[in-house]
């Protein structure tokens, strides 16, 4: 998808910071008087944002304002009490066809994060319940300070996690793991996200930016081609290809790097 030009309105409803500087992008809820819980506005914002992000632009943070990264779903919509906002109703009287077209809008404000051309980490300090924690699971990594707190906490308000989150779930702690943190919605703190797999990175809280920063800077030292390939060869073993597929997209890969390195040997020749 081409890139579009990112309404500055769009993500003030959303409640979404977005400050590009050269190949990092920082994107932040910044609702921090409802701990950046989260509406359809801030999903069109997130959806603007990857749908209008300059290709030089190869490393994305989202982080949260404040003390939590996000509290999940904003509870008002369950009664349509968010002023501009469809409440849960509301999207069910749409009827089936349309509910659904509108969920994967909302969806597209997080699958855009797992795109191989970019790299994209979740800063995370305090809360990252429900929605929140589904927006840190669409990340390549996670870097946490150790106050933070992890829940999908949807099947405790009769929901289900439906913004993309079951999948990389699966594949971070396994299906037991995952359908235990579902179906319970219980808490998981910093050093058992790390234990198990949903952290990269646990760090003070007065370190995390600094942890976030030196990892931006590691992630941008490798050509973007290579890191771009690499993504997509690791995202295509996870999703179930057999050694012998993935041994041929490993080959198409190196390549297409060949070629690529030859040309650029070409140009400073």
């Amino acid at each position: 998808m081409s890139a579009t030009p990112i309404d500055a309105d769009v993500l003030e409803r959303g409640g979404v910071r977005l400050v590009v500087d050269g190949p990092r992008a920082t994107v932040t809820l910044d609702r921090p008087d409802v701990l950046n819980a989260q509406t359809p506005s801030t999903w069109q914002a997130l959806r603007a944002i990857g749908e209008g992000l300059d290709p030089d632009v190869l490393v994305v943070v989202v982080r949260g304002s404040g003390r939590a990264f996000s509290a999940g779903l904003d509870r008002r919509m369950f009664s349509g009490g968010v002023p501009g906002e469809p409440g849960l109703t509301d999207i069910l009287r749409q009827g089936p066809e349309q509910g659904d077209a509108q969920i994967a809008e909302f969806q597209h404000g997080f699958t855009w994060l797992r795109d191989p051309k970019r790299v994209t980490i979740a800063a995370v300090a305090g809360h990252a319940i429900g929605a929140g924690f589904q927006l840190a699971l669409a990340c390549d990594f996670r870097v946490i300070a150790d106050d933070t707190k992890f829940s999908m906490a949807e099947t405790t308000l009769g929901l289900v996690p439906d913004l993309g989150g079951t999948l990389p779930l699966v594949r971070l702690v396994g299906y037991a793991r995952a359908a235990e943190l579902c179906v319970t919605g219980r808490r998981v703190e910093a050093e058992e996200a790390l234990r198990v797999g949903l952290a990269n990175h646990v760090v003070p809280l007065a370190d995390l930016d600094t942890a976030v920063d030196d990892l931006v800077a590691q992630v941008l030292r490798p050509l973007p081609g290579a890191v771009r390939e690499t993504l997509a060869l690791i995202a295509a073993a996870a999703d179930g290809t057999t050694a012998e597929e993935q041994l041929a997209l490993e080959r198409a890969a190196q390549l297409r790097r060949l070629g690529e390195l030859a040309a650029l040997a070409g140009q400073s020749a």
